[in-house]
């Protein structure tokens, strides 16, 4: 990245964050706070669990829209097969593994999971489960549990901010460990500017945001580039 691009796009960011538009994504962190609140994979009730983590009060749009239901595949996974759940996010989860690998063997048990479901319920319309869509729904899971580590994936908003940064080698396919490690280099900068976090910190309200540190910014800061 080209120091000279990103620091001007942190001036206007800082911009962004004094005005109304600044609250446009706010609905991401309480989400963050609910999943930190909930997610327990020794709960008793892992489909209770599973769907309470995921929750909102303003919008669905993060896991239900028009075509794009991962949250309710996931609970019908659950009620298939509890061992496997808990066997994929306890993997998912697994931070002495590598990332890629990680990722990768999360959408390999989504398959066997929706070949089992088909095949139990072959008269059922469930052709997809979601998680093979570039990986935006396993970033969500990864950015909820691990503020401090990820935040939200998706390659279209990556690949125009490397371009808008000057990158030269942008990907031609998903590369999540890349937008990881690209990701966590982009916070500590942010972090190193005072103005700008306490402008970020200033819109978020305690008891309904997630209050700790958290590599949301950064999706904030890379969404808010991309639109201009």
């Amino acid at each position: 990245m080209q120091v000279k691009l990103l620091n001007q796009a942190f001036e206007e960011y800082k911009g962004y964050l004094q005005s109304p538009q600044a609250e446009r994504n706010l609905y991401i962190w309480e989400s963050q706070r609910i999943f930190q609140e909930n997610w327990n994979l020794e709960a008793r009730d892992l489909a209770q669990m599973y769907d309470q983590s995921l929750q909102n009060s303003q919008t669905r749009r993060m896991w239900r829209r028009e075509s794009y239901e991962p949250k309710d595949v996931m609970l019908k996974f659950i009620a298939l097969s509890e061992d496997y759940f808990l066997q994929m996010f306890a993997d998912l989860f697994n931070e002495e593994k590598s990332i890629e690998g990680r990722v990768d063997r999360f959408v390999f048990y989504c398959n066997q999971l929706l070949q089992e479901y088909r095949d139990k319920y072959p008269h059922r319309i469930e052709n997809n489960h979601y998680h093979d869509d570039g990986y935006q729904m396993i970033s969500l899971y990864l950015a909820f549990r691990f503020p401090e580590a990820y935040t939200l994936y998706s390659y279209q908003r990556f690949y125009s901010f490397l371009e808008k940064m000057g990158v030269p080698n942008l990907p031609v396919t998903n590369d999540f460990p890349r937008f990881v490690k690209i990701c966590r280099t982009v916070y500590k900068l942010m972090q190193r500017d005072k103005e700008l976090m306490d402008l970020h910190w200033k819109r978020l309200q305690e008891g309904i945001h997630y209050m700790g540190e958290s590599l949301l910014v950064v999706f904030d800061f890379m969404d808010e580039v991309v639109r201009r």
